[in-house]
């Protein structure tokens, strides 16, 4: 099967997707194809597509991204080779977007475009974004603890006055408690999903 054909059967399977975008790009960089689910998200923002460049649609700083991936694709025919790209939302923000490039070659072997296939990642972005802070906040706070029993161990193993001692120790309980007390509210905010 060559490239056309895969991407025919690409269209069949994915013409009407309402989770994959399904798009192909011409030699002069015009989409020549876009399915419905592209179509909805973004016509209402640029029109009518088809014919035209397929830059109007993404971030300008994403274009080079385009340039590079396309021409891996040309390269070597036989692979996909992914991008994640940033289309105007209409509103002034973004929708991220993740890519798989191919290159089609005519029944001559000549290059006559590209076909992507992509989808909507822009809330797993947004949940993984807030993972990252949550998961640094909660390293940061531990961490504060465990530097604090560190550091009154050390003064413990420093000690020279059973007073000194028995102030560390004192403190050492107390950066335990308040650990603890971390710990378990880490715990109660994942269990509750938050």
């Amino acid at each position: 099967m060559n490239s056309i054909e895969h991407f025919h059967a690409i269209k069949e399977l994915l013409g009407d997707s309402r989770t994959y975008y399904l798009i192909a790009v011409d030699m002069d960089s015009n989409y020549s194809y876009v399915n419905r689910h592209y179509t909805e998200a973004f016509q209402t923002i640029h029109g009518d597509l088809v014919g035209k460049h397929y830059a109007i649609t993404m971030h300008e700083d994403d274009q080079q991204i385009c340039q590079t991936v396309s021409e891996k694709a040309f390269m070597y025919r036989e692979s996909v080779f992914p991008a994640i790209l940033r289309k105007h939302d209409g509103n002034g923000g973004f929708i991220i977007t993740k890519w798989e490039y191919k290159a089609m070659f005519n029944d001559h072997d000549l290059p006559i475009g590209i076909f992507c296939i992509g989808h909507d990642i822009t809330e797993f972005m947004k949940v993984s974004g807030k993972l990252h802070e949550i998961k640094i906040s909660h390293s940061h706070s531990i961490r504060r603890y465990v530097a604090n029993l560190l550091g009154l161990g050390k003064l413990i193993q420093e000690a020279t006055d059973l007073i000194d001692v028995k102030h560390a120790a004192k403190m050492i309980v107390q950066s335990a408690a308040d650990l603890d007390i971390v710990v378990k509210e880490i715990h109660r905010n994942e269990s509750a999903g938050t």
